[in-house]
């Protein structure tokens, strides 16, 4: 791919790094302004995942020294418990199920979030930020009836409070495998456009379906449409060859990306929105990982993930920026093992267990399916130690408004709630509940102890990645403080308690 090869070379970075952790912090103006604020996604990424949460078959120590230098959350929630969602309730301040078109969005989708919507990019340009967008985005592109990838691209994240956007559409295992920038294809030949379909097959690129011998990742379930790279995708895709990405290069790029972001704005406030596509399949690591975790290609990428991050802290230092800066890293939902490629994540997790202690993970209403790590870091203010409060990424919105008093605009983030000396560490008070979302928008709720399921009649198990949903027509009731795996449903012995959460869950949904 020509865009690729052009930027390898500057992967060096456009700052000098710097090998000690600790640097001196000059003065550039930052120290006397409103802190910087980066926010990194990573993606499918379980609490179970980190030696920092306790993980004993793999090494983060990026991450690790991140959360020995912040705020390290044990009791943490997404919103949701797959991508798009759980994105756009950080972003909006709203709970996602709100909105009927927030479920996991195909590659060609429209932007998902209304450009009217006052996000919380829109609120920091308000509080005078530089804001940006790297990385997986997931929340549709362009108008209703879906995106023209070959002519500019609006609305985009540009439409929604970003000034900058470098973003991969919708997920790696979907098509268009393409970089938007700024509203265009990076590298599209006018000459060879683009084509994108989620109903039919289009062109005649070759399919997993078709020509399994062309094939060098097998699917396990679903990917069988168009390939790129030997990897079949979701969906099918035609033209653009220039433009297509090498998936081994995708962490090098979008942190290059991210990089640039921060030293072109280091002498002003800035936000930078940053999505990895790490852990995600289809997970295939640059050479310098493979091999390299014990645990197969899932291991492997975990390690790229956490080089990733030590990329950005490096710069944080290197610019002599990192005191006055929050950076918080946590994952959209709760992890996956096979989800959708033969990678023999299973067969080689050699005793790790990405899910924790808790009951199911990506995609359910068990514990492991929102409960992420979530940590905090900002030298100048925050004081490292370990947070139990219950928390959710819904209120990271209210509460940076509330850091900045930065007026929420009317009718701006609806449902977070301002917990900010939380987020920073200075009280452990708990949110009154938090409101979890499985694939089939079934809610469950905790407050206290007590963890409430509604009823629902969506499948038990999810067909392709056999995760348990927590669907069951019967309530469900789990004291998480004996049982945080919960494995007892209590919901007849205790009526009275399912009741008032029943009643506080149908509030917050009339609310």
């Amino acid at each position: 791919m020509k865009n690729v090869s052009r930027l390898l070379p500057l992967l060096s970075g456009i700052v000098t790094l710097s090998g000690c952790n600790h640097a001196p912090q000059k003065n550039n103006g930052q120290n006397s302004q409103k802190p910087n604020i980066i926010y990194i996604f990573a993606d499918d990424l379980g609490i179970g995942d980190l030696s920092c949460y306790g993980a004993t078959k793999v090494s983060t120590p990026n991450i690790d020294r991140l959360a020995g230098q912040g705020v390290q959350f044990t009791n943490a929630y997404a919103t949701s418990a797959t991508s798009t969602p759980s994105r756009f309730g950080l972003l909006t301040g709203m709970y996602p199920w709100r909105q009927e078109n927030t479920g996991i969005a195909p590659g060609n989708s429209e932007l998902i979030i209304d450009t009217t919507c006052v996000t919380m990019a829109d609120m920091l340009k308000d509080a005078g930020y530089a804001t940006g967008a790297v990385g997986k985005w997931h929340l549709g592109l362009g108008p209703k009836g879906g995106t023209d990838f070959n002519n500019p691209i609006t609305p985009n994240a540009q439409s929604i409070g970003f000034d900058y956007e470098f973003i991969i559409p919708a997920t790696v295992d979907r098509v268009p495998c393409v970089f938007v920038e700024n509203g265009h294809v990076v590298g599209l030949d006018p000459n060879d456009p683009i084509t994108v379909s989620y109903d039919h097959k289009v062109g005649d690129w070759p399919t997993g379906e078709e020509n399994p011998e062309l094939v060098t990742l097998k699917p396990s379930q679903g990917h069988n449409n168009t390939i790129i790279n030997g990897i079949p995708r979701i969906g099918w895709m035609t033209g653009g060859k220039s433009a297509l990405w090498k998936d081994e290069d995708i962490a090098d790029i979008i942190t290059h990306k991210a990089k640039n972001f921060i030293a072109s704005h280091q002498e002003e406030p800035f936000f930078l929105y940053m999505g990895t596509q790490d852990v995600h399949v289809p997970r295939i690591p640059h050479p310098r990982f493979a091999g390299k975790s014990g645990l197969g290609t899932r291991g492997d990428v975990i390690l790229q993930l956490d080089w990733t991050i030590g990329e950005i802290m490096h710069t944080l230092d290197s610019l002599h920026i990192a005191d006055n800066t929050i950076l918080i890293f946590t994952s959209d939902n709760g992890p996956v093992i096979d989800d959708g490629y033969q990678d023999q994540a299973y067969e080689l997790l050699n005793g790790h267990t990405p899910m924790g202690i808790y009951r199911g993970g990506k995609y359910s209403a068990y514990e492991a399916g929102t409960r992420v790590p979530f940590i905090v870091r900002w030298p100048a203010r925050v004081k490292p130690n370990k947070q139990q409060a219950l928390f959710s990424q819904i209120d990271v919105y209210a509460s940076l408004a509330s850091l900045l008093e930065q007026p929420l605009r009317k009718g701006a983030a609806p449902d977070s709630q301002e917990h900010l000396n939380v987020l920073l560490g200075k009280n452990n008070t708990n949110r009154e509940y938090v409101v979890q979302q499985n694939l089939n928008n079934t809610l469950a709720i905790i407050k206290g102890q007590w963890k409430y399921i509604e009823p629902s009649d969506g499948p038990a198990i999810e067909h392709w990645t056999k995760m348990e949903l927590g669907n069951d027509k019967q309530p469900q009731l789990y004291d998480l403080s004996s049982d945080p795996s919960e494995k007892t449903n209590v919901s007849k012995q205790y009526p009275d308690i399912v009741k008032e959460l029943s009643e506080l869950l149908e509030s917050v949904k009339e609310k």
